[in-house]
């Protein structure tokens, strides 16, 4: 019989990202001992799970980790992949939290007698706080027809793909036009590879407008501020599609239709699979009309702002469509159109099967306010939208986690 006692600690802080290390540097200041304990390593899914040519959608000045914003000099700018490594390995020194690496958190559970039980990889610890701060990005969404396709196409998902060059010779069906599979389709095509894409229902927005970053004007506009309590869609926000833009090459709009004109083959959603033939439904002409028209809407309201402000800018501006679908092709024949890859980026599920604790609703995400649950010292920190925009990026985490750190100062 295994008699040896867990170790007890105060807080254990599960996962050693952005949002990990904020709390830790929040709860070292607070002299509250706790642990950190990683799957990985510090910033695994950035070092790892990124392409070659990635970059920051939002401009570095909105890197504001605690006690460390971005000091660089292009404040406007956006980061590349190695310099987001370099700015968060220089907030992980600075910070030198209390942390267990390459250690898998098998449960957590409530203890009758109060606090937690921590079952890891490593052994077993109780606490008397937990905090998930693993984010909700865990298991990579793939439709069930991909087992059905031809084993001569390549298949990955957006977190395995890296570059062109990695591909195989041919033709690339990106699935998925949220920011991830509208950048990697962009990538593929710049590369002179051809692209055919299935494209959903993710919103767009301009990169500038009217003389400056959009991310400027909604800065300014307070739309970064705002909690999910406030916002029209309330906690449904959560589940909304990012808006694509990029930051590649100083920053510019993704503009699919664009695309289209210069050769890459734009589809609606991805249906059925019959063979070596894909379906598509006829959704294409709505999916772009209804991206166009957010885009619009976004730049109208920046129009209200300055209006109402009396400030001096670049005169307003409508976006119009450059390239109509003619007629939607429903069928692509992967075999006739040359296609030897697929990149799946229609995003993620989350998994928290391990937190055996009824706080969760019918669909896996856990139910809190501002991160906080029902179940007594059980928090959740980094999710999008955990509280305002910000919450699952360097520009708002700081604020959660100082949130997160005095409910843990009182006890819950």
């Amino acid at each position: 019989m295994n008699t040896t006692t867990p170790q007890h600690l105060p807080v254990i802080i599960v996962g050693g990202g952005q949002a990990g290390l904020s709390l830790s540097h929040y709860l070292q200041h607070k002299d509250i001992d706790h642990l950190v304990i990683e799957k990985h390593t510090p910033m695994h899914s950035w070092r790892t799970q990124r392409w070659d040519a990635f970059s920051l959608v939002t401009p570095n000045w909105q890197c504001k980790l605690p006690g460390h914003d971005y000091a660089g000099d292009d404040p406007h700018g956006f980061m590349k992949k190695d310099q987001i490594v370099a700015y968060l390995d220089a907030f992980l020194a600075k910070v030198q939290p209390p942390m267990l690496t390459q250690t898998s958190v098998r449960q957590v559970r409530p203890r009758p007698e109060g606090g937690f039980a921590v079952a890891t990889s490593a052994g077993d610890f109780t606490a008397d706080q937990v905090v998930i701060a693993s984010g909700g990005y865990h298991q990579p969404i793939i439709p069930r027809l991909a087992e059905r396709l031809p084993d001569s196409i390549t298949q990955i998902h957006s977190e395995q793909y890296r570059s062109p060059q990695a591909l195989p010779e041919g033709a690339v069906l990106v699935v998925g036009s949220g920011q991830s599979g509208s950048q990697i389709a962009e990538d593929l095509h710049l590369a002179g590879k051809k692209v055919h894409l299935a494209v959903g229902d993710a919103p767009r927005c301009a990169r500038f407008y009217r003389g400056r970053d959009v991310v400027d004007w909604l800065a300014d506009m307070g739309y970064y501020d705002m909690p999910v309590d406030q916002h029209p869609l309330r906690e449904g926000v959560r589940d909304n599609t990012n808006h694509y833009v990029t930051g590649r090459d100083g920053g510019r709009d993704i503009d699919l239709r664009q695309f289209a004109l210069e050769g890459m083959a734009l589809h609606g959603l991805l249906d059925g699979l019959s063979g070596h033939t894909l379906q598509f439904k006829p959704t294409l002409t709505e999916s772009l009309d209804r991206a166009d028209q957010t885009y619009n809407g976004i730049n109208a309201a920046i129009d209200k702002h300055i209006a109402a402000q009396g400030l001096s800018a670049l005169p307003p501006a409508v976006y119009a469509p450059v390239w109509q679908p003619e007629a939607e092709a429903t069928a692509l024949d992967l075999s006739a159109a040359g296609i030897t890859s697929i990149v799946w980026c229609i995003g993620f599920e989350p998994d928290f099967k391990w937190v055996d604790a009824p706080v969760f609703n019918g669909k896996g995400h856990p139910v809190h306010a501002r991160g906080v649950t029902q179940q007594p010292g059980l928090f959740f920190l980094g999710l999008p939208w955990l509280h305002t925009w910000g919450s699952g990026r360097f520009s708002g985490v700081a604020r959660d986690a100082s949130f997160i750190a005095d409910r843990i100062a009182h006890g819950g």
